[in-house]
This record gives structure tokens, sequence and C-alpha cells, in this order.
């Protein structure tokens, strides 16, 4: 009976995976977890970009590495559909009344089935209505991508 090899566990289609991973634009980091706990995701769920999963694929486990990629590819070039007016009625109803928006805030919702939330980025606002930016913080931008994978699953 052959004995068992000692090869790295690499990181295949539906790897769950544990990992510290930085994900930054030109104005800085957007997520970082070096610094907090670790995060854990299973590839293929939509947790990180497919371009970014694509970068992760074949690493062996302990592997730290760094990914530039370029701008648009990480998550899409930047939309402008994806900047809407909601109206301050309709922001009440759904929290808050009394919620007070500034630009720059970000403010969760819920996706229409209850399920699940997103996000958008206040960018402009009037008295009867708040623009929000529903595109990813990092569309359109150029992307550098650190990882550590600790552990693969």
């Amino acid at each position: 009976m052959p004995a068992p090899t000692s090869d790295a566990v690499v990181v295949t289609p539906g790897s769950f995976l544990t990992l510290h991973y930085r994900l930054s634009g030109p104005a800085g980091d957007v997520i970082n977890t070096f610094n907090d706990k670790p995060a854990t995701l299973s590839l293929g769920n939509g947790e990180l970009s497919p371009a970014v999963e694509q970068r992760l694929l074949g690493l062996a486990e302990g592997a730290h590495a760094t990914f530039e990629l370029p701008a648009g590819e990480a998550f899409g070039e930047r939309n402008p559909e994806m900047q809407q007016w909601v109206a301050r009625s309709l922001l009440a109803k759904m929290g808050d009344p009394d919620e007070q928006y500034a630009v720059g805030d970000v403010v969760q919702f819920p996706t229409p089935d209850g399920q699940g939330s997103y996000a958008g980025a206040v960018i402009e606002l009037n008295d009867t209505a708040v623009r929000f930016d529903f595109n990813h913080p990092l569309a359109g931008q150029p992307v550098t991508f650190e990882v550590r994978l600790i552990g693969v699953l």
C-alpha cells in the first residue's frame, strides 16, 4: 500500500476556504481581514467576484499571494443606470422615518424577496429624495487582491 503523499491541498472549484484577504483600489482598502478574524467562504457561491475567485484556483493551502486586476475586471465597469433616486417617503417606510442621510453614507436595502440585502452609497440628496450609487465601490477601477490561504477543504 503506497504511503500518503504530503502534497499540499490546492483550491479547486467548490473549495471551502479559510483565508485572510484584502481588496483595494486606488483610494485604498475596501475590505481587509488581515487585522481581524479570517474569513470563511465557499468558492462558487458568489461571495467573491468570478475574476477574484479565478485567482484563487490552484493556490496551495498556506500560500500568500497578491494579484493586480486591471480596471473593470474584478467588479465590472461602472454602470450609470445603477445610480437611482429613492423617494424619502419610501425610505421612511422601509426604515427609520427620522433617518438623516449624508453623502458618503452606505445604506443596506432588502432584496425584493426579503432573503438578502444590497448596499447603496449616498451620492446626492434633496428635500424629497436621496440618490444612491448601487455600483460596487471598486467597479471600473484597478483592484489589488491579496490573499493568505489558511485552510482549504
